[in-house]
């Protein structure tokens, strides 16, 4: 049988309004790659130093931001440079003034490295707040003596963030 002309434009039309929609992938990419850049650059500003929880920073009021350099942690009863054990308290002695075991690794990173810059090379010193002074001080003199003359001391920082 013989579907007349009103029949027929009136299926066509109930044909075309019930189509299943498509997904308009255009305007989800945007807005994937405007995800893209806002993370790209938010996580540029965010510097964050591997800490243990074996040690308890001391807190500071500290301006500038961390810089990434070889770093000399003291942890329970050993100082390790880069993760690796070099010495141990109990093998310091009381006299010296610098710690045998961190000045050779010292001068092996040195020699690896090449030649000193002027200002000498970057350490940062990871040791918990209850760590002994002298300790601390025969640690930066023994970074001195080795041309590792920007000794930095990592601090936990007690900033408080402001709302709006």
């Amino acid at each position: 049988m013989k579907t007349s002309r009103r029949a027929r434009r009136m299926q066509r039309h109930y044909g075309r309004m019930h189509r299943p929609g498509g997904l308009n992938l255009v305007s989800l990419m945007d807005i994937f790659t405007i995800l893209v850049f806002f993370l790209m650059v938010s996580s540029s500003d965010v510097k964050v130093m591997q800490n243990t929880a074996d040690v308890p920073l001391p807190e500071s009021t500290a301006e500038n931001d961390a810089v990434e350099s070889m770093m000399v942690q003291v942890i329970g009863r050993s100082i390790l440079v880069q993760g690796r054990e070099v010495a141990t308290l109990d093998s310091i002695e009381t006299g010296d003034k610098t710690i045998g075991g961190l000045a050779e690794e010292l001068a092996w990173v040195r020699n690896r490295r090449g030649e000193v810059p002027e200002q000498g090379h970057e350490v940062t010193i990871m040791a918990g707040r209850s760590t002994d002074y002298r300790l601390l001080r025969k640690i930066m003199q023994t970074c001195i003596d080795e041309d590792f003359r920007q000794v930095r001391l990592a601090v936990e920082s007690t900033k408080e963030v402001g709302s709006g």
